[in-house]
């Protein structure tokens, strides 16, 4: 039995994890959502001081809580945005996270952030989707009606990494070839069906084996 914590991408929350904490959970594993700073349902109202560093330390403090409460490291799975969440995490407790999970997300290295990963088309979408709250970046159309408008400071910080999180094994998991750099924000997890209504599901179990 293993202890998952699933941090979720760009303008998403918890929910978007719901079949496969389901599937998780079947197979007799722990799991725990997060839904981040400022991406809540009054996420407005703190939008402008939510940094990636926030979220890295709130990220820090659940997997903190949920190895100690396991007894053992966890299993830590990000997807799109939270990529550079993950990363951060792992370099600053690398002793509690067992392996890192990928989900189509970004693999930062030191000095890098969302803004410089990504594509222009998704730079695009991170100003003019900031320009009507000017903090925080309006989800895509697609997008699931539950989504949020999400942190633009989060997007724009570049990541702090030691290189400490290199000594946690990393399985990437994309529907594109895996490299450092993913090529687009998505909300398509991979190996499911569209996922505008439905959260992400897996055919195998990510960190167990």
């Amino acid at each position: 039995m293993s202890s998952f914590v699933l941090v979720p991408g760009a303008c998403h929350g918890g929910w978007w994890y719901e079949p496969l904490v389901e599937e998780l959970k079947r197979q007799g594993h722990r799991a725990r959502t997060l839904t981040l700073a400022g991406l809540g349902p009054d996420g407005l109202v703190d939008a402008g001081q939510v940094s990636l560093d926030s979220h890295i330390e709130e990220v820090t403090a659940a997997v903190t809580k949920v190895a100690y409460q396991g007894g053992e490291a966890v299993v830590l799975v990000g997807h799109s945005y939270a990529g550079s969440v993950i990363s951060g995490v792992a370099d600053r407790v690398p002793q509690q996270v067992r392996a890192l999970v990928y989900l189509d997300a970004f693999l930062p290295e030191d000095g890098d952030s969302c803004w410089s990963m990504t594509t222009d088309e998704q730079r695009h979408w991170y100003i003019a989707g900031a320009g009507r709250s000017g903090v925080a970046v309006d989800p895509l159309p697609f997008f699931d009606e539950r989504a949020r408008p999400h942190p633009l400071a989060t997007l724009v910080q570049r990541s702090r990494l030691t290189g400490a999180w290199r000594s946690v094994p990393v399985k990437p998991t994309s529907p594109r070839p895996a490299g450092r750099r993913k090529a687009r924000l998505s909300p398509q997890p991979p190996s499911v069906l569209p996922p505008t209504r439905r959260g992400p599901t897996t055919s195998g179990t990510p960190g167990t084996t």
